[in-house]
């Protein structure tokens, strides 16, 4: 029997004698096979002792000022006969009374990892601190061109992948069609990608980097979030040249915060002063105009917009909105508070599209002896349409957790925090390329190798029970978004969604077959939060000859522009490739064969290398004939778990046994059990923490 000591903070709490304190760890059920972080928790009781009343500060009685404050889970430990078992979180829950005396405190311990989605909670990607410096950029021509043709290595955190909004582009030579969208460079003809077709896309990695970055202690979080870089690191080619398309809204990148200010047109004055200078003219006040029986009745901006696009209207004093006027077109007033502040007034304009202002009028009002008015007027303005891509407002509107989530089910991949508090990320498998996974014995982040432990003389063998591991008749693995148009082309085509996989009695497909498993009937679906487009690569219009040109259209299958869900890709770039025509602005057209193509292969020749995001496998979008790329997620990373779990040699066995505090204390849940010279995987355990009874599923190794 062990002597369990259970600490919040530094304060040990006291026990009922007879309180069975247990704890249930779980790698990867077989009935949750996307499980993505492992976890334990428990809720159990302490008694209403006087050490106990103090460490809770009486929290039955709500009239203690500065009393515990539930809402907060403050840092716990469980120790083992004084040796420290495990960290995390304790929350009180409550306390039960009786005779209206305190009898019992409820509280709950949490492991490290069931932390993260509440520190995370509803976070979007857009509220991760990207510095200007390093990610914003302008959106204008020669910068997309810049970020089209940007070298691989350090710079290229922020590309511009070959995806339109909206045209449809082609490539055919010999035609010479001004402001057409084929991309056959021909000098002096004004046609091709229109820059503004065309938006940035992030590498991920950056992505997690900027969630580490924020969630810190630092910042008043919790605890601190690192990852471990077994998967997350720049030497993983097959998560490092995975980019998400800064894509916020279906067609044209939408300027949220898009803003031409026009600072100190009215000059800092008092009541005091005669005038108010606008530019090169000025508004007169005569004297005692802003004091009673004399004063400005009212002042207004007028703007004539005649551009035909509507523009919204903001005056502001020392910065700070005063009035606000939106949708505003042709000539159209905004009323502001009588100019009587002291202060700088300006106007702000916000818009979309480059447009004209014919002008801005500035008019007071006012009484004297008789009625007073001035006007000044500034003159035409042209509001450029370039603008500063942010990319905290142009990423896609998607949670930070259903981003992690959307990798953890990708790459079939586990976490959990180790002694210094790193979140451990490896694949469930090994893979080609990455020799590391929860159940090999490369250590990458300073962990113990797994170990086997033979527990044969500790089973109970009066009773044990085996049943069968299969828990579904198929499984389907998908993408949430293949709605672009070249993705629902080939769902029409083949009645199957592009990239999917259903896995059918032992059989892997994209369709139909395999051994229908009629004993059960559930169909269990690892649904990815991600977009996956179809790519094209073009082929020469004029005589069918392939280009290097690879290109994504977002647009849905009646070819309006599509949003969908947030996509993610390999951005390949092509070096000295088919010359691409690019148009910088209106009227220029530029030659450029360096260029970065969207893949859903990480590499483009299947000779150099098969590994892709797709789940199934599908014809090469790249290459010509027949060629498939055969390494898929599923192939990589999922099909050595399922293949087994559908074996009809595995079992999970459910068995009792009285483990030893040696083993209770060092046990990891990649390690394997060896009964009888049988060898299982963990599957779950409930440990007795004081008696070390261990109530566990093991599945057997086939």
């Amino acid at each position: 029997m062990q002597e369990l000591q259970l600490y919040i903070e530094s304060d040990r709490l006291d026990l009922f004698s007879d309180e069975v304190v247990s704890l249930t760890q779980t790698i990867q059920n077989v009935k949750e096979v996307d499980k993505i972080f492992t976890a334990f928790s428990k809720t159990f009781s302490v008694p209403a002792s006087s050490n106990n009343n103090k460490i809770f500060k009486h929290y039955y009685n709500f009239n203690i000022t500065g009393g515990y404050d539930a809402r907060l889970k403050k840092a716990g430990r469980i120790e083992l006969n004084t040796i420290p078992f495990k960290s995390g979180l304790i929350k009180l829950e409550g306390v039960s009374l009786k005779n209206n005396l305190a009898h019992t405190y409820r509280i709950t311990f949490f492991g490290n990892t069931v932390e993260l989605p509440d520190i995370l909670g509803d976070d979007k990607l857009g509220s991760l601190p990207f510095s200007e410096a390093k990610y914003n950029l302008t959106y204008d021509g020669p910068t997309i061109k810049t970020k089209l043709e940007i070298a691989t290595g350090s710079n290229a955190e922020i590309i511009t992948p070959l995806i339109t909004h909206t045209d449809a582009l082609y490539y055919r030579s010999g035609e010479n069609v001004t402001d057409s969208n084929n991309v056959w460079f021909s000098a002096g003809v004004d046609k091709g990608v229109y820059w503004n077709q065309l938006k940035y896309a992030l590498r991920l990695y950056e992505i997690l980097e900027q969630i580490e970055a924020k969630y810190t202690t630092a910042n008043d979080y919790a605890s601190n979030i690192a990852f471990s870089t077994d998967f997350f690191n720049t030497t993983n080619p097959s998560f490092y040249n995975l980019y998400m398309w800064l894509h916020r809204k279906s067609g044209a990148v939408e300027p949220p915060s898009q803003v031409t200010t026009y600072q100190s047109l009215i000059a800092p004055y008092s009541g005091t002063v005669s005038e108010i200078v606008v530019g090169d003219s000025t508004i007169s006040i005569p004297s005692g105009l802003v004091t009673p029986p004399n004063r400005i009745i009212s002042s207004e901006v007028e703007l004539t917009n005649t551009s035909g696009i509507a523009c919204t209207v903001i005056v502001n004093l020392n910065g700070s909105p005063i009035a606000t006027t939106p949708f505003v077109t042709g000539t159209q007033a905004v009323t502001i508070p009588a100019m009587v502040a002291n202060g700088i007034y300006s106007v702000t304009i916000q818009h979309e599209e480059q447009l004209t202002i014919d002008d801005v009028t500035w008019r007071i009002e006012g009484i004297t002896s008789s009625s007073y008015t001035d006007v000044v007027n500034t003159g035409s303005l042209t509001l450029d349409e370039n603008f500063d891509f942010i990319v905290s407002q142009q990423i896609p509107d998607v949670s930070i957790m259903s981003f992690l989530t959307g990798l953890f089910k990708m790459f079939n991949l586990v976490a959990y925090v180790n002694d210094d508090g790193l979140i451990v990320v490896r694949p469930l498998e090994a893979t080609s390329g990455v020799n590391y996974s929860y159940y090999t014995s490369a250590d990458i982040s300073g962990l113990d190798a797994p170990v086997n432990y033979n527990i044969t003389k500790y089973v109970d063998v009066t009773e044990r029970k085996v049943n069968i591991a299969l828990p579904y008749k198929e499984i389907i693995y998908a993408y949430e978004g293949t709605g672009s148009y070249f993705a629902k082309q080939h769902n029409q085509l083949f009645s199957a969604n592009w990239g999917a996989l259903r896995y059918i009695g032992g059989t892997e497909s994209t369709g139909t077959g395999g051994i229908n498993y009629n004993a059960s009937t559930e169909v269990y679906k690892v649904l990815v939060p991600f977009e996956h487009m179809k790519y094209e690569r073009m082929l020469n219009r004029n005589g069918g000859a392939s280009t290097t040109i690879q290109w994504g259209w977002s647009v849905n299958e009646t070819q309006q522009a599509y949003i969908g869900k947030p996509l993610i890709f390999y951005g390949v770039r092509q070096s000295g490739g088919t010359a691409l025509s690019f148009r910088e602005d209106s009227t220029t057209s530029l030659t450029i064969s360096n260029y970065w193509i969207p893949s859903n292969s990480l590499y483009l020749a299947s000779a150099t290398g098969k590994q892709n995001i797709n789940f199934g496998v599908e014809l090469n979008e790249y290459e010509d004939g027949s060629d498939q790329f055969t390494e898929t997620l599923f192939s990589t990373y999922h099909s050595e778990y399922i293949i087994d779990v559908f074996n009809q040699s595995r079992r999970i066995t459910q068995i009792t046994s009285y483990l030893p505090l040696r083993i209770i204390y060092n046990f990891k849940l990649n390690d394997t059990f060896t009964i009888n010279s049988e060898t299982y995987i963990i599957n779950s355990i409930t440990t007795n923490l004081q008696s070390g009874k261990s109530q566990m599923e093991l599945l057997n190794k086939v």
